[in-house]
């Protein structure tokens, strides 16, 4: 698979990574024997970049990536966790001793003396333009804890301060065929400062895999149930912040700009990693099957400027008007 550098890390990863919050919780039931076929799935397709959180399923998906690191030691696999959410989220708890506590937390669960790259993980605004956070996060890698630092964000404004600051390595940010915005000012402020993009939320909470319908359920303790109105966290994290409905539409559309051969899904996170400033796309996977098709997407034709003029025509029907402005 081809890699990418990812940013001020200076690591070559690949440009279809995996994203674990689904190996943890708020996806429903986790196995622990499908989380671990998840992953050797996705590292036998060629991915070399997983994307975790201390919160997710409280350590257990830092835990499934720790054990199989541990089985599986000759392997090149940066790991991105995040920290942050452990906290009641003020700014005055985000101070060099919890910065501490959390990665020490993630060190052992992963099973890493040094953690490749930690992210603050969407804290309240204010923590992205105080400098004493950033003094914090460069103690860190002094003290050999972490190789690297980023930041996870929620909107476009808190990318672009986060880029300000020369030790930030990496932005994560929602971006996909409904959620343009970053397009427009957050890629391009980061390769002119070497940061790099790391897009999460690729295939808008699974809408995008072409898969769902009006009928589709999810399960009580699915965030794409609880939190379509955003009651649980920012709304923009489950299913783009877009109406579920007018998102089915938008899809029947992109679906007839898919190239054959190709599945939805595919084209998705094809256009994704076409896009100039991107380092990797992290869509996550429940089983085998959408590990292993997640990472084709790496080698998918047919994503060309037609089909992207079509992307973005979808996208200002659909959803220019209505999108946040935050976002």
């Amino acid at each position: 698979m081809e890699q990418r550098i990812l940013g001020k890390t200076g690591r070559n990863v690949s440009i279809v990574g995996l994203g674990t919050w689904q190996l943890g919780a708020d996806w429903g039931t986790v196995d622990p024997a499908q989380a671990r076929a998840v992953l050797d799935a996705a590292a036998e397709a060629g991915v070399t970049f997983f994307d975790t959180a201390d919160v997710y399923g409280d350590g257990r998906s830092e835990q499934a990536i720790g054990a199989f690191l541990a089985d599986n030691p000759g392997l090149d696999i940066t790991v991105a966790t995040k920290m942050g959410r452990r906290a009641e989220q003020r700014p005055e708890n985000y101070t060099l001793s919890n910065f501490r506590e959390w990665t020490d937390r993630s060190r052992r669960n992963l099973g890493r003396e040094q953690l490749d790259l930690v992210q603050l993980h969407c804290p309240p605004s204010a923590v992205y333009s105080n400098a004493e956070v950033y003094d914090a996060l460069d103690t860190l890698v002094a003290e050999g804890a972490i190789r690297n630092y980023g930041v996870s964000v929620e909107r476009t404004d808190e990318a672009l301060e986060a880029i300000r600051h020369d030790g930030t390595a990496t932005v994560q940010i929602i971006l996909n065929a409904f959620r343009l915005k970053p397009l427009d000012e957050v890629l391009p402020a980061a390769q002119a400062a070497g940061v790099g993009i790391i897009a999460r939320v690729p295939l808008a909470s699974g809408l995008l895999s072409g898969k769902y319908t009006a009928d589709t359920s999810f399960a009580e303790d699915d965030h794409r149930n609880y939190n379509r109105a955003g009651a649980a966290f920012d709304v923009g994290e489950t299913f783009s912040g877009i109406d579920f409905a007018e998102g089915l539409k938008a899809v029947a559309e992109f679906e007839q700009l898919v190239p054959d051969g190709v599945s939805t899904a595919q084209a998705a996170i094809a256009w994704i990693a076409a896009q100039d400033g991107v380092s990797t796309v992290i869509p996550g996977a429940r089983n085998v099957e959408q590990a292993r098709g997640n990472a084709e997407a790496a080698s998918v034709s047919g994503i060309d400027a037609t089909f992207d003029v079509g992307v973005r025509e979808i996208y200002d029907r659909y959803f220019r008007a209505s999108i946040h402005p935050r976002w």
